[in-house]
């Protein structure tokens, strides 16, 4: 799932690197709450670790460009599996967090829960697709808010760090959610509006994303 909201962009200034530009569309600042089951995942050449290949996780995003290359700054990422998370802190330097996570088919509902260890960072709710698969079209809304392709953090030391991604453009459908707790921004020192968000479903995507590298694309 895909969950939007519109953002007060100097919230998300004073929580985004300096040496990073808030990326925004038609002057509006978003924020992104996304759950989603993750696959299959491995390093190129090596077997795949049991406990870290399929696991649960969610992200909290905002989208910003360095030297105009747009892209994505995660202010969390929750994870079921310690070892993911344990690897993703020290390969990319990203602000992984282990949770309790659960994800299961109700119907036509995908019920999703993640409370983050010690903490009261935590989202529940249930979404399902609502209409037709299309493929964003550039310069929309949608587009703008699904297709980036790469990801910024700040290394140790402050240096700003990028990684390269790459995948076939989003298959997206409308969606509807119930979200009993969202938290997880507020963790973040994020404030969400008190507003429904703009919601999309996508049933699987595949991805390719290289090592982290010190600078902007």
């Amino acid at each position: 799932l895909f969950a939007h909201w519109v953002a007060d962009e100097a919230e998300l200034r004073a929580l985004v690197p300096s040496n990073l530009e808030l990326d925004l569309h038609q002057g509006q600042a978003w924020v992104g709450v996304v759950p989603f089951k993750m696959h299959d995942l491995g390093v190129r050449s090596l077997p795949g670790v049991p406990t870290a290949t399929n696991f649960l996780e969610l992200n909290v995003r905002t989208y910003v460009r360095c030297n105009g290359k747009p892209g994505v700054y995660f202010f969390t990422l929750e994870a079921s599996s310690q070892i993911a998370v344990a690897a993703a802190r020290t390969t990319f330097f990203l602000p992984y967090h282990h949770a309790t996570m659960t994800m299961a088919r109700l119907d036509t509902w995908i019920v999703y829960a993640s409370e983050r260890d010690g903490s009261n960072a935590a989202f529940r709710g249930r979404y399902r697709p609502t209409g037709p698969v299309f493929e964003p079209a550039t310069g929309t809304l949608d587009h703008f808010l699904t297709e980036r392709y790469a990801l910024y953090t700040n290394a140790p030391g402050g240096v700003l760090s990028h990684a390269e991604i790459h995948h076939p453009p989003w298959q997206l459908q409308p969606a509807e959610a119930e979200i009993d707790t969202c938290t997880i921004a507020a963790a973040c020192s994020i404030t969400l509006p008190d507003t429904a968000p703009l919601l999309h479903y996508v049933k699987q995507q595949d991805m390719v994303n290289w090592a982290l590298m010190p600078g902007c694309p």
